[in-house]
């Protein structure tokens, strides 16, 4: 079980993990962030499933005890690394959002120190963008993009690292 004092910590992204992050059942609205069968992922090579993409990309988000708690991609871009975000559902709405995406921030400024954070987020998750928010990101555009129902309208969040006093960037 989750303390409410719980702390994250990132660490490579397990094959064992990936298998259990593609069992978990996240309720309706949210469950357009499911992902497919494990034996599906590895048989496509995609995402997670292919061991080469979650070695580079893909990190474990792990509470003090070890429990997975939800995963991050840090996809690297020109000048930019984009975060994708998943934490355990039941987790979710528990009000500790802000200090997973600490954890993920930390990791993120460790690996790109010279680039931006950024995020996409429907504009209907306003459970999310409340953490992200917490965490120091702020919205800076809006626009829409094709999901597998169809365009919808996204968010992208800058991660501002001059609001930052827990990791100061170095300059």
């Amino acid at each position: 079980m989750i303390s409410p004092r719980i702390t994250f910590h990132v660490a490579p992204m397990e094959s064992f993990h990936a298998q259990e992050i593609c069992g978990w059942d996240y309720k309706p609205p949210y469950n357009i962030y499911g992902w497919l069968p494990w034996e599906q992922m590895q048989a496509l090579g995609i995402e997670f499933g292919d061991p080469k993409l979650r070695g580079e990309q893909y990190v474990s988000v792990l509470s003090g005890s070890g429990e997975l708690c939800g995963f991050a991609q840090l996809f690297p871009m020109e000048g930019v690394v984009r975060l994708g975000i998943g934490m355990k559902p039941a987790l979710c709405g528990q009000g500790m959002g802000h200090l997973f995406m600490k954890a993920i921030v930390k990791e993120a400024l460790k690996r790109y120190p010279e680039c931006e954070i950024d995020l996409e987020v429907l504009t209907w998750n306003q459970r999310a963008i409340k953490a992200y928010h917490k965490c120091g990101f702020t919205i800076t555009d809006t626009y829409e993009r094709r999901t597998p129902s169809g365009d919808k309208p996204f968010y992208c969040m800058v991660y501002d690292k001059q609001q930052d006093t827990e990791f100061p960037t170095q300059e």
